[in-house]
């Protein structure tokens, strides 16, 4: 059990790794950077020489080579790889080293599920940035690190966790983590729709308070791609309707987690609260330096990073509460 303990904490390190490099290669528009799957220009890693990259071009003439763009690409590919490899192994001494039924299970689709983001990485790049299939590719990401973090728990087993009761916490960390999760949807969809700009000011958005906004368009699921959908193709009203949804979202967010720290700071996990309070300031702190400065590469990163830990204390919390 304890090998199981250990591979699942470094898959969660794992896990914020890849996070990090897809949204370093999604903030420089790397997305395309190599337009095949799963080689790069047809090369194992990247092409390097003036010959290779001579080659690179005339199999695909339409996709000028940069290397700045399928350098993040490459690495991300390759850490994603190593991630499945994990999760091949994790099964492997699931099935092996124990016989809890439990971890097993959640191994084995662990593995079904990263070999599924696999698969969309492959329609990312040959739908050539699909929004739907690059919001469900971007949220998988997530998503595996919570299966994660859930077979880390179920491995590890925490004494104190059993000695801590907020049963009756059960619906409002429900709906906080449910709250939560839509918001991280809502900021995968923005940054999909290159929405992360459409309102450079804060707190109005386009000097207003209720700029015009195109909710149709900014949420239509089945959006046309033309050549590729480098840098969007939406126009700006129905950009600032998925920026402003977002942003009122992040309220809705805002109000539920007051209710829900409020309510564990009186409880048995009153250093949760804490927790909770640190990880919804800086990101929302981070999210407002986004706007005002512009989307800074690094501070761009560290709000997918941030909203990673929000989303695994926020689970952490109904882990306890529904736990009895």
């Amino acid at each position: 059990m304890n090998q199981i303990k250990n591979l699942s904490l470094f898959g969660i390190c794992m896990a914020f790794v890849v996070i990090a490099l897809g949204a370093w290669t999604r903030l420089v528009d790397a997305g395309l950077g190599c337009p095949d799957w799963p080689g790069c220009y047809g090369f194992v890693v990247f092409p390097i020489n003036e010959a290779e990259i001579a080659i690179a071009e005339s199999r695909y003439p339409t996709f000028p080579y940069d290397i700045n763009k399928a350098i993040p690409e490459v690495v991300h590919r390759y850490f994603a790889a190593a991630l499945g490899l994990l999760a091949i192994f994790l099964v492997y001494l699931s099935l092996r080293k124990t016989n809890d039924k439990s971890i097993q299970g959640w191994s084995c689709f662990l593995l079904i599920f990263i070999c599924l983001q696999g698969t969309f990485g492959y329609l990312t790049v040959s739908l050539k940035l699909l929004p739907i299939i690059v919001t469900i590719h971007l949220f998988g990401g997530f998503t595996t690190l919570l299966l994660l973090y859930f077979i880390y728990l179920k491995s590890r087993n925490f004494e104190i966790f059993n000695q801590i009761n907020i049963s009756n916490l059960k619906v409002i960390s429900g709906i906080a983590l449910a709250v939560l999760v839509f918001q991280i949807f809502l900021g995968v969809w923005t940054s999909t729709n290159y929405a992360s700009l459409a309102c450079a000011d804060f707190p109005t958005c386009q000097g207003s308070y209720l700029p015009e906004m195109d909710f149709k368009n900014g949420f239509n699921l089945n959006q046309e791609v033309g050549p590729n959908y480098l840098y969007g193709l939406l126009d700006n009203p129905a950009r600032v309707a998925i920026h402003y949804s977002h942003r009122i979202s992040a309220l809705l967010v805002t109000f539920i987690f007051l209710i829900l720290m409020s309510r564990l700071w009186f409880s048995e996990a009153a250093p949760l609260a804490s927790t909770l309070g640190i990880l919804l300031l800086t990101q929302i702190t981070l999210g407002i330096i986004n706007v005002v400065y512009v989307l800074p590469l690094y501070v761009a990163i560290a709000h997918n990073l941030v909203a990673a830990c929000l989303l695994l204390a926020t689970f952490t919390v109904s882990y306890l509460a529904w736990k009895r």
